[in-house]
């Protein structure tokens, strides 16, 4: 609430065109971030007025911390002309995500408008594919070449002037651009002057090629701890740098991919947030799954309606039914979490399906016991005053009903172990056999179990 209300207030004092001006010093003194995070608030027509008294290169880092959608808005509603000065200072990786949001006629008449070096290098970062290394990598860094001096060095950087996020690491390279080792900006200027950038660089170094996953990527530099990772080619030549910003980011997508197959949505090629997205968008996510379960759903009234001669007989039966599915629903999604986590984070591999479910199987067996226990205790407790027929005792129900339920968690939590390994093996996404799939598929096996011990025991 905080955060909004002075961006409120922001606003409030930027909508005075008087004021805004005397505002810019104080704004140039802030985080670009907080700085993006007003502006991109204001109308096409206020932002116009405003950001012109900032420098070109001002401009450009304003404008990257502009989320897509209102990037693409701005583009689209100001000469390509204009656009193009502030797109040529935008930071390298985000004005080529933006180049391919536009269209191809966008593209095509956007073009004539950049300098040589941004159009070749928008067109390069382009052609990767959005998942990989290349994809999401910015090629603005710092290179200097491994037989000068340190003092060279100093001076190439100078000169190479790249972002202030991008120069804390230096990159070494051989006269093909072929990487060779790595130095900080502090190693440079503590060394001796006269020292070769070769007897200072460190060698050994991890690295992304251009087509390794994203995700992969972000997990060497959280494994690392690095600012950045270097990306080569197949030749060990150095393309660009992924930041370790960019990786926050790509985990932030992943962790909302997954999440939105977890839960049965259908993820989006569109990076939008929930008030961005339409309801028609929303509804378009949400609906495929949810009917394609409820469909499948049609196999669990299909047994109910096989047993409706038992559940007359001992209505008893149909009270708990909800308590069995339930228990069955949490136990195999809270299985399906902990494998798809652990999966993700290399914790484990498919091929070590058998002590998995081993170890699932053991876990199941006490969590069964307990539950099991609380589940008969609950049936004498609420259901001591229930009539049943004379032949049954309501002991010997609560007995049936509780050995169906811990069958049902030992299974159910067997089941969501189980699933996500199959999909991963055969090559798909473990999250999507999670939650809705799970839920509809213990739904099954539980109506099973329970009507087949309630057939063994009661009739």
């Amino acid at each position: 609430m905080e955060v909004n209300g002075k961006k409120l207030e922001w606003l409030e004092l930027l909508s005075n065109k008087e004021k805004a001006r005397e505002m810019v010093p104080v704004l140039q003194k802030m985080p670009v971030v907080e700085v993006g995070e007003i502006l991109q608030e204001l109308t096409n027509e206020d932002l116009l007025d405003f950001l012109p008294l900032f420098t070109p290169e001002q401009q450009g880092q304003i404008v990257s911390e502009f989320d897509i959608t209102r990037q693409l808005d701005l583009f689209q509603h100001t000469s390509r002309k204009w656009f193009a000065r502030v797109y040529e200072n935008m930071d390298s990786d985000i004005r080529a995500d933006l180049f391919q949001h536009f269209t191809q006629q966008e593209q095509i008449s956007f073009l004539p408008y950049l300098s040589k070096a941004t159009r070749e290098d928008v067109l390069k970062l382009s052609s990767y594919e959005p998942d990989t290394a290349g994809g999401i990598m910015s090629t603005d860094f710092a290179t200097v070449r491994e037989n000068r001096t340190c003092a060279d060095a100093i001076d190439k950087v100078r000169s190479d002037a790249p972002s202030n996020k991008m120069v804390y690491y230096i990159y070494a390279v051989d006269s093909e651009m072929k990487l060779q080792g790595f130095l900080t900006l502090k190693d440079l200027i503590l060394a001796n002057p006269e020292a070769l950038v070769s007897d200072i660089i460190y060698r050994e170094f991890a690295y992304a090629t251009l087509d390794e996953d994203r995700e992969s990527v972000a997990q060497k530099i959280e494994k690392y701890d690095l600012v950045a990772i270097p990306v080569l080619n197949e030749d060990k030549q150095l393309m660009g740098i992924v930041h370790h910003d960019d990786a926050i980011e790509v985990i932030r997508a992943e962790h909302t991919e997954d999440m939105e197959k977890f839960m049965g949505i259908v993820p989006g090629s569109e990076i939008l947030n929930y008030s961005q997205t339409s309801v028609l968008g929303h509804f378009r996510k949400r609906v495929v799954w949810l009917s394609s379960l409820a469909v499948i759903g049609l196999i669990s009234g299909m047994i109910i309606h096989a047993y409706e001669d038992a559940l007359s007989t001992l209505i008893i039966l149909a009270l708990y039914m909800p308590m069995v599915a339930d228990t069955g629903g949490n136990t195999g999604s809270q299985a399906a979490t902990v494998v798809i986590r652990a999966l993700a984070l290399g914790q484990i591999t498919v091929k070590n399906w058998f002590a998995i479910l081993y170890k699932e199987a053991r876990i199941s067996i006490l969590l069964a016991g307990v539950l099991g226990l609380i589940a008969f205790g609950k049936i004498l407790f609420l259901s001591w005053e229930t009539e049943v027929p004379a032949q049954f005792s309501l002991f010997f129900i609560a007995i049936g009903i509780s050995a169906a339920l811990s069958l049902q968690v030992i299974t159910a939590t067997i089941l969501g172990a189980a699933l996500p390994l199959i999909v991963k093996r055969l090559g798909g996404d473990p999250a999507v056999a999670a939650s809705p799939a799970i839920t509809t598929m213990v739904d099954i096996t539980g109506l099973l179990i329970y009507f087949g011990i309630a057939t063994i025991m009661f009739f």
